[in-house]
């Protein structure tokens, strides 16, 4: 707020110190350039819409954390749907939405969801909509006539088809009607957009194509008996969106990634282990590229550059729905300027490794012409300033213009409130012309302590408006005039640099496919750049893979989470499969390391199966299809079943469901003569090897492993007596010393009741007391 002022002495003076240019608070804090944050975004859902016929499925879901809609092309599943519930397990739909009309397969395994109440986090809402909502004509229609952002309105209807039909495989029926589906429960349910104008559509930023063809299984029990994930509550109460994070896990350790999207990538890697050995070997030779010593810089730059590959999709998204904030133009700046550094440097890499052709490639020119764009338009320091989008100078000549006006005015108010104050009365000591946005320009002057009533503020050629804090405000002749000429300045420049943004924004939505390109290959890079890293610091070597191998062979293998833990640590090598046996009985006394010996062939295989290097001198991996565990038994009561019952049934998916391809990791369920832990004793010690030897162990030096855990002696030394009871075929009686103590403590309790009885009481009942007292304790005594 520009101001003038005059001094009693009716001499006018300069502005007043401290004063504003507008009415407006002053914004609070922010970063400066180059220090934006990336804020914390609102927790992802997933909508998934389904269809089943004649024994295919049709998948399609909404993922709100990128705004794009994956879809799964038509593919056969059994009866039982395991294909459905696999895709379920692994994105966790917060809906589930299909057609009201089903046959008795999907009613079953609808009702089986909706009654799984157990179900963690929490089971998806079930979304029935009439079938006529899912036929085919109509679903092509929705998706040909969508508002997408990443097709530019320069084309035209012809070319829109042309382009959908290179995305969408509209031959797939199932999917189209399902993706059909999905448009309509997204529109009537308004997705992300509940409090906008109805004309606002939910956003879409992309249509992505998911497979789930050579997946390897592994069941939620074997993710966690494994540690693959482990999610622990987080010490911060402002960590509201899930409250976890990640405890010690093998995706913890591996985790390396530096930006966001990347340890999304590595968290579905996880999830989808796979035996396509073209994808698992493309994997691997990045990561061994990586160390290599002579690309140790090459890979710490990389990963510096990559730590600016921000939200992109969330941005996106905001300038969709013009929601665009100042630090989104920070911060999609870096982001495009990072992957132009990332595509320099990966074109002086070898262009035989598919990643680095590929970045090379696709990271194209729009990426340029994006950041240029931004570079010569936005003026971050000015748009931090006023916490709003700004434009650098010599961009519009008309915004210029009004700027220089603007900035001009302080002066020329100050001579303007010199006039105003002549004509004044002489009552008035001083004067003021002030500017406020949307108002226009005012004449303040001084409440007088002869203005009590509102009629006392009238002053003859002046306009009153209002009074605040002690000021009067008033429109005078020339205020007015100011107002015709200048017009309302802060509005007209805020328009006309809101309108520059909406245009830089279609710009930079009109090349949302190459953005949204350069997190796919950025994630990719970050993943395997973290893979590597965790290989050098922890000693990995690359695994191999033999498709006609039915087993596993590893040289030395280590538990990854075990050798981070224990002062030492013991390498244990497997074999099974060919020549060696497919079945593998490890029998040893308790705590000797069989448990850790079973997850560690469990981790190693796990490993090998997302393309990371593995903890072995070397591995190689057969063709595993599947991996099954019952190690530790998951107890819940919320399941109603006893401990034994959930060991039966971990035992049952991999009878159920294993073929002669599956890895099968068994603790504890049955015994066996074959393989064991090797131990000594010296003396009274038993001292544990930790390692694998052919042959039968013939004690389980329980009572060793007891007393280590700190029992009792004579509680051990009772324990081993028991035991060789039992061994011999004897019967076990009790302790005649224990016994005695016990009889002569019953017999005091007896005496002292006796000597509190009060014979002298008319209510005794000696006969009761007899029946009721003694008698039962004489049981205990005699």
């Amino acid at each position: 707020m520009a101001t003038v002022g005059a001094t009693p002495g009716r001499t006018p003076q300069g502005p007043v110190p401290g004063a504003a240019s507008a009415s407006f608070a002053s914004p609070a804090p922010v970063p400066g350039p180059g220090e934006a944050e990336e804020e914390e975004e609102e927790p992802a859902e997933i909508h998934l819409c389904v269809l089943w016929n004649s024994g295919y499925l049709g998948i399609a879901y909404y993922d709100t954390s990128d705004s794009t809609i994956h879809f799964m092309p038509d593919a056969p599943d059994h009866e039982s749907l395991k294909l459905l519930q696999r895709v379920l397990d692994e994105i966790n739909p917060r809906t589930v939405v299909t057609s009201a009309k089903q046959d008795e397969s999907m009613t079953r395994f609808l009702g089986k969801l909706a009654s799984q109440e157990h179900r963690e986090p929490k089971r998806p809402e079930l979304i029935f909509l009439p079938s006529v909502d899912f036929g085919l004509e109509i679903s092509k229609q929705r998706l040909l006539s969508g508002n997408y952002s990443f097709i530019p309105d320069s084309m035209t209807t012809t070319e829109k088809i042309l382009f959908l039909s290179s995305i969408i495989p509209f031959d797939c029926l199932l999917t189209v009607r399902a993706l059909g589906g999905l448009l309509k429960f997204l529109g009537r349910r308004r997705i992300g957009v509940e409090l906008e104008d109805y004309n606002v559509s939910v956003p879409i930023l992309g249509f992505k194509k998911f497979v789930l063809t050579h997946l390897v299984s592994i069941d939620q029990d074997t993710y966690g008996v494994l540690q693959i994930f482990k999610s622990e509550s987080h010490p911060s109460v402002y960590k509201v969106a899930s409250g976890l994070k990640e405890g010690l896990s093998l995706f913890g350790i591996l985790n390396r990634c530096r930006c966001k999207w990347g340890e999304k990538l590595l968290r579905l890697w996880f999830r989808r282990p796979t035996q396509d050995l073209g994808e698992l070997n493309s994997r691997l030779d990045v990561i061994q590229f990586f160390l290599l010593p002579q690309n140790l810089d090459m890979a710490q730059m990389l990963h510096r550059l990559l730590g600016h590959i921000k939200n992109v999709p969330l941005i996106l998204k905001r300038m969709k729905l013009s929601h665009t904030k100042v630090s989104d133009w920070q911060v999609l700046y870096k982001t495009v300027y990072s992957a132009l550094g990332l595509r320099d440097a990966c074109r002086s890499l070898p262009q035989s490794i598919q990643l680095f052709q590929d970045i090379s490639q696709e990271f194209s020119d729009d990426l340029h012409h994006i950041a240029s764009l931004i570079g010569k338009v936005v003026d971050f320091e000015g748009s931090l300033a006023e916490n709003r989008f700004t434009v650098l100078p010599n961009i519009d000549p008309e915004i210029d213009e009004k700027k220089r006006r603007l900035m001009g005015l302080p002066s020329f108010l100050t001579e303007v409130a010199r006039k105003e104050l002549e004509n004044l009365d002489s009552r008035i000591p001083s004067c003021s012309v002030i500017y406020i946005p949307l108002i226009g320009f005012l004449l303040s002057i001084p409440r007088l302590p002869s203005m009590v009533e509102a009629s006392d503020f009238e002053i003859e050629g002046l306009d009153f408006m209002f009074l605040s804090e002690e000021k009067l405000h008033y429109r005078s002749a020339r205020t007015k005039e100011l107002d015709a000429l200048l017009g309302d300045l802060h509005c007209d420049i805020r328009d006309q640099e809101t309108l520059l943004m909406y245009q830089l924004q279609c710009q930079v939505l009109a090349r949302a496919t190459v953005l949204t390109r350069v997190l796919d290959l950025a994630s990719r890079l970050d993943v395997l750049l973290a893979l590597a890293s965790a290989a050098r610091d922890y000693g990995y070597s690359r695994p191999c893979y033999s498709p006609r191998l039915l087993g596993v062979r590893i040289q030395n293998g280590r538990h990854p989470l075990m050798e981070l833990c224990a002062r030492t640590f013991v390498p244990n090598s497997a074999e099974c499969g060919g020549d060696k046996g497919r079945v593998k009985v490890i029998t040893g006394p308790n705590s000797s390391g069989k448990s850790i010996y079973l997850k560690q062939v469990g981790l190693i295989t796990f490993m090998a199966l997302v393309g990371s290097f593995v903890p072995a001198e070397e591995a190689e991996i057969g063709a595993v299809d599947a991996i099954f565990t019952r190690i530790h038994s998951c107890e819940s009561i919320s399941l109603g079943l006893s401990t034994f019952m959930i060991d039966l049934n971990q035992v049952a998916k991999a009878v159920n469901n294993a073929t002669e391809q599956s890895l099968v990791l068994i603790d504890e369920f049955g015994k066996g003569t074959n393989t064991t832990m090797e131990t000594c004793e010296d003396g009274n010690d038993l001292v544990f090897f930790y390692q694998v030897c052919e042959g039968v162990a013939n004690a389980s030096h329980a009572s060793h492993t007891a007393a280590q855990a700190g029992l009792p002696d004579k509680l051990i030394a009772r324990g081993k007596e028991v035991s060789d009871l039992i061994r011999s075929g004897k019967s076990i009686k009790p302790v005649k010393e224990l016994l005695k103590e016990k009889q002569m403590e019953n017999c005091q309790i007896l005496v002292d009741k006796f000597l509190k009885l009060d014979l002298e009481d008319p209510n005794l009942d000696l006969d009761i007391f007899m029946s009721q007292e003694v008698l039962p304790a004489a049981t205990t005594i005699l």
